[in-house]
């Protein structure tokens, strides 16, 4: 179960930590709405949509971003990352908005829609290796020879406190939730609103019955490596979450549910088809908890679902929607 209120401030990030992010990030991010609807998805109960996509260059992880580079000195060589897609968009689109140059490094998996994304906002692309964890190398390698900062996409303070201010402002756009449910890669997104709202509401991580690195964590008491095979790797492919983010889970994370990749692609295409709301798989896989059952909240319940990433391919979306292409 959550930890309680007084353990929140025992995290290794705390909520005035993202307050202190939000303060330093809001003039660069966009304030997404939040779209309360009384019922809705099947569920006898108000549904909170939080509607990240619109974020800029795609997803929640500007945030992170921009926290990370106005929090840390940047060097002449400028940053590197590593990325399935939607944590480089945004390090380019922030290193682009504050002067600085951009090595974002990408594994073959990545679509060619977040690889275009990166490109259009300046950074310079390296694309090598089968999964994400070949280009993280990568980026380490380039990182120890360039002196460049690495912005991590999950395992850094600075993203997850950046992460985080998704909960902040949730909290202070929305009625009261009692359960919010939120997809999973590495876990930064989780690891900053749980952070936020550990012991107040119930965290429920969202992850591909084929990318269970949060999942397999809880189970084992530690981060350990998974394999990683689903339809939503270039956003939710991480092969382990590392410390920090366990630490932070592992007491403020009631628990993680499973969802198939057919689940995923099938809120996916709800969304499309019945809301022209345009999602990349991992940004549709916390609705599918919800719509597929894998969670199953009570009547009643107050419940929040973060839609986090929109980048995806057109031809792709009209496939999982069941339109003619």
């Amino acid at each position: 179960m959550p930890a309680s209120v007084s353990a929140t401030e025992t995290l290794p990030v705390t909520r005035r930590d993202i307050e202190e992010a939000h303060r330093r990030i809001a003039p660069h991010i966009r304030r997404t709405p939040v779209w309360t609807l009384p019922e809705a998805f099947g569920h006898a109960g108000p549904v909170s949509l939080k509607l990240e996509f619109l974020q800029h260059a795609g997803s929640f992880k500007a945030r992170g971003a921009f926290n990370t580079l106005l929090s840390k000195p940047v060097p002449a060589a400028g940053v590197a990352a590593a990325s399935g897609g939607n944590h480089g968009a945004a390090v380019a689109y922030a290193a682009k908005r504050l002067g600085v140059k951009a090595r974002i490094f990408v594994p073959e998996i990545s679509s060619p829609a977040k690889i275009a994304v990166i490109r259009s906002h300046g950074a310079e692309v390296v694309i090598g290796g089968a999964r994400y964890a070949d280009a993280q190398e990568a980026c380490d390698l380039y990182v120890a020879e360039s002196g460049a900062l690495r912005v991590h996409p999950f395992g850094a303070e600075s993203t997850i406190a950046g992460q985080g201010t998704v909960g902040l402002e949730w909290e202070e756009d929305a009625p009261p939730l009692d359960t919010v449910l939120v997809a999973v890669g590495g876990g930064g997104l989780i690891g900053g609103i749980a952070a936020w709202w550990a012991g107040r509401v119930k965290v429920v991580g969202v992850e591909p019955e084929g990318s269970r690195a949060l999942h397999a964590a809880l189970a084992a008491g530690g981060p350990v490596d998974v394999e990683v095979d689903s339809l939503a790797a270039d956003s939710l492919g991480a092969r382990n979450t590392g410390a920090l983010v366990y630490g932070i889970c592992k007491g403020a994370v009631d628990h993680v549910a499973l969802v198939s990749d057919a689940a995923i692609r099938d809120a996916q295409g709800l969304l499309w088809r019945d809301w022209r709301i345009a999602t990349e798989p991992g940004g549709a896989a916390a609705l599918a908890a919800l719509v597929s059952g894998a969670y199953r909240p009570r009547p009643g319940e107050r419940v929040g679902v973060l839609l986090c990433g929109a980048n995806v391919e057109l031809a792709k979306l009209a496939e999982a929607a069941r339109l003619p292409g």
